[in-house]
């Protein structure tokens, strides 16, 4: 498993006109991205996807992306860049591959990504399906990332010119065959989000002034404890310390996660006074295990399911890795063993919780994601 790119001769991944679906989520990103697209010579058409069969129930204003605002917004921003304009609906696809998923990933205990399931499911599977399947080329996105075509003829996928903006965390499920024909013209260029909203408002762009979309577009009011209640019903269980002591209960293990300090609701103590955290969540008896903040510290982990941006690597090999989408990098040595992915920390990393996604760094290119399935605590606590 080697952990180099060659950045020689690397060119921009279209070099001659295509046929573009640019996906517009009525924000100002994916419209100056589509705008970009049309403006480099591309026959752009833009598209919304509706995810729900109930858009009032997403989030709406700064917080949603999949509402009926945003697809007003999205076809205003069309008509002003003089592009076609459609409106997909993958509702059931979305409520299948992403909401379902996020609330059997809880209840089996792990910590999912709906942003990066959406990206893997519906953006670069679903969507690009169609989009080759009616002629269209690549599919068009508002991420900042970059796809850089080397010597070879191959596709790289690698994190944004500016860092700050990068998103590349919740594109690293994307394989070769999406890859080819992904288009993320923001990704190149080192401007800022009040020069891209500048440039939104020089286009006459509607969207210029419009606050950023964040957190779950599904679940309306940012409850993710209440939503997951509401699937899955109350289910009282016990909270309890490292040697299996009750110290409280809760109403259902689902609604907690590794790391978690706030909300525990423990009436006793700790013996140091120092604050507890979730260590473990436990389906199958429907416990929450907290410990000392230390606990939290793990050196290594197994990771299942991987995909790669490219060939999958052979042999050990050094990389940086990313657990969350807004964290850091942190040196790992990693090695491919029968389809599950060994991870070694250099140092420890606290709060790793099975679910989240872990991609891997060679330098800015992304060489693929897998979701880690087990920790290995960097020191037993007493």
């Amino acid at each position: 498993m080697t952990s180099q790119t060659s950045h020689a001769a690397q060119r921009p991944a279209q070099d001659r006109p295509l046929r573009v679906l640019a996906a517009m989520s009525g924000g100002v990103d994916s419209a100056v991205a589509a705008a970009r697209a049309a403006e480099a010579g591309h026959d752009v058409t833009g598209v919304h996807l509706a995810l729900s069969a109930n858009p009032q129930s997403f989030r709406t204003g700064a917080r949603g992306c999949c509402t009926i605002e945003d697809s007003r917004d999205a076809r205003r921003a069309a008509d002003v860049i003089g592009i076609p304009f459609y409106v997909w609906d993958l509702a059931d696809r979305f409520r299948e591959d992403v909401v379902e998923d996020f609330v059997a990933e809880y209840e089996a205990g792990r910590t999912p990504n709906p942003c990066l399931r959406c990206n893997e499911k519906i953006k670069f599977a679903a969507l690009l399906d169609k989009a080759l399947a009616l002629g269209f080329d690549a599919v068009c996105t508002g991420h900042y990332a970059q796809v850089i075509v080397n010597e070879n003829g191959d596709r790289e996928l690698h994190r944004a010119a500016d860092m700050a903006k990068d998103q590349s965390y919740v594109l690293g499920v994307l394989d070769d065959r999406q890859l080819a024909h992904a288009m993320f013209p923001l990704g190149d260029t080192e401007t800022t989000k009040d020069e891209i909203r500048a440039e939104a408002e020089r286009r006459g762009l509607a969207v210029a002034k419009k606050p950023d979309s964040h957190d779950i577009c599904f679940i309306a009011d940012g409850d993710t404890q209440g939503f997951l209640a509401s699937r899955l019903g109350k289910a009282e269980g016990d909270i309890v310390d490292e040697s299996g002591t009750k110290l409280g209960t809760h109403e259902g293990a689902y609604g907690y996660t590794i790391g978690q300090r706030k909300g525990l609701r423990i009436g006793t103590p700790a013996p140091d006074g120092k604050p507890r955290y979730v260590l473990d969540i436990s389906p199958v008896n429907n416990t929450v295990t907290v410990g000392p903040v230390a606990a939290l510290d793990v050196s290594a982990l197994t990771a299942i399911k991987p995909r790669w941006c490219g060939a999958a690597p052979t042999g050990p090999g050094t990389y940086t890795a990313q657990l969350r989408a807004h964290g850091g990098e942190t040196e790992v040595t990693a090695e491919l063993v029968d389809d599950e992915l060994r991870v070694s920390f250099d140092a420890p990393v606290r709060g790793v919780a099975p679910g989240q996604a872990i991609v891997l760094y060679a330098g800015t290119r992304v060489v693929g994601s897998a979701t880690i399935a087990t920790t290995d605590r960097a020191t037993a606590v007493a």
